[in-house]
């Protein structure tokens, strides 16, 4: 893994323009940053990153099997207590899932760490599935990188295999996102590209203008009903939202599925923690209430107790405080040597309970820190997009860099 300067692509900036690529920039700063790319060597991609990511994905399904025949872990996972049923029961039902994102740390030489699984509505999608493999291959031709270069990027191909496995030809699906946030409407767009190929019929709607019938069903803007839907919407807001009691009456197919709501949260990675202790691609994990208890001599559950006392030197040097639900690194601090060391500028998430992950600390390359992200599509990782910023902790402005493979 290196991070090597390149020179931009002759006219990049028209070229996103015309393909509706309209948040290259963010704030006045650059988000897609191709002044430099990341470059991987095939069996580092292979052996490191996507072989890992399938079995983190494995493993979390495990960790559903395990929650959903538990209401305690439902309960703490933040699932409310009325909606257990409708999770528990989408599982069961073996409702089928589209695809999600590892947040992974990895310098080059040690095993990649996972740092958060975002597993219910992962955005960055168009960049990494298709602006990226469109630099790929002008990069080469211009001469800016080996003419033998590959990408790790099967992103678009799968998603479309995977909507063809996933729904009838011609059938129809909503896509619901908020259609004033344009990377938002870029992800569902991107999903919407991929069903279209794979013969089904796609319709964009407003969330704000999804409605009731009076039948109990969800309708469009134009009064459509709505048989399946892909919503932008984490499940975490969908079970607290006003419309709550009428999901599983209305018969509407959810992508994702309800049961996702049990991978979308920080709490999955103590239950991850708990499934495979020592995993080499986990980091130890702890809700704080437990870690409290087991500091001021209380008596948390005998296997946490016995995990923490293994794991109390790591997470002393160095661990991060995440809330349970947050997005876009809000309400992270980073503690190290018993003192906070870096915090998220936005606490908006702060008040929800919190998370003990043992720090993993991320490369600096001319600065920068970068987190790979690691797609899946199905129960497979498909592709790579990598983000970066100065701080530590990735946030909402944090830049998108390219990657290639060569070797």
């Amino acid at each position: 893994m290196q991070r090597l300067p390149l020179p931009e692509r002759t006219g990049w900036r028209g070229r996103a323009a015309e393909l509706g690529f309209t948040f290259a920039d963010m704030g006045g700063e650059p988000y897609w940053d191709e002044t430099s790319a990341y470059r991987f060597t095939l069996d580092e991609i292979e052996t490191r990153i996507e072989d890992p990511a399938t079995e983190l994905h494995a493993l979390c399904r495990e960790a559903v099997e395990r929650a959903v025949a538990s209401e305690e872990w439902l309960d703490r996972l933040g699932i409310p207590a009325v909606h257990h049923d409708l999770v528990a029961q989408s599982w069961r039902a073996g409702e089928p899932e589209l695809y999600g994102r590892f947040d992974l740390a990895y310098d080059g030489t040690s095993e990649a760490k996972l740092l958060e699984y975002n597993a219910d509505t992962p955005t960055s999608l168009y960049e990494s599935a298709s602006f990226q493999w469109l630099w790929l291959e002008e990069a080469k031709a211009e001469g800016l990188i080996p003419a033998d270069a590959d990408q790790f990027n099967a992103i678009h191909e799968a998603l479309v295999d995977r909507w063809a496995a996933l729904a009838e030809q011609g059938a129809d699906i909503h896509f619901a996102a908020d259609q004033d946030n344009p990377e938002d409407y870029a992800t569902v767009e991107a999903l919407a590209w991929a069903a279209r190929e794979a013969g089904l019929g796609a319709h964009f709607t407003d969330l704000a203008a999804i409605g009731l019938s009076t039948e109990g069903q969800f309708t469009d803007s134009a009064d459509r009903v709505i048989g399946t839907l892909f919503k932008l919407y984490p499940w975490e807001d969908m079970l607290r939202d006003e419309f709550a009691a009428h999901l599983a009456p209305s018969g509407t197919r959810f992508i994702e599925p309800p049961w996702k709501a049990i991978l979308s949260n920080k709490g999955l990675l103590p239950l991850l923690w708990e499934l495979a202790p020592g995993h080499p691609n986990l980091l130890p994990a702890f809700f704080a209430a437990d870690v409290a208890e087991a500091l001021t001599g209380g008596t948390p559950a005998p296997r946490v107790a016995e995990a923490f006392a293994a794991a109390e030197a790591q997470l002393s040097r160095g661990h991060v405080l995440k809330p349970l639900f947050s997005r876009e690194g809000a309400g992270v601090e980073i503690v190290e040597g018993g003192r906070a060391a870096e915090a998220s500028p936005d606490r908006a998430y702060s008040h929800h309970p919190m998370i003990v992950q043992a720090l993993a600390p991320l490369p600096a390359f001319e600065g920068f820190h970068p987190v790979l992200g690691a797609w899946i599509v199905g129960e497979t990782c498909a592709g790579l997009g990598i983000r970066e910023d100065r701080a530590r902790i990735t946030q909402d402005l944090s830049r998108f860099k390219p990657h290639f493979i060569e070797g």
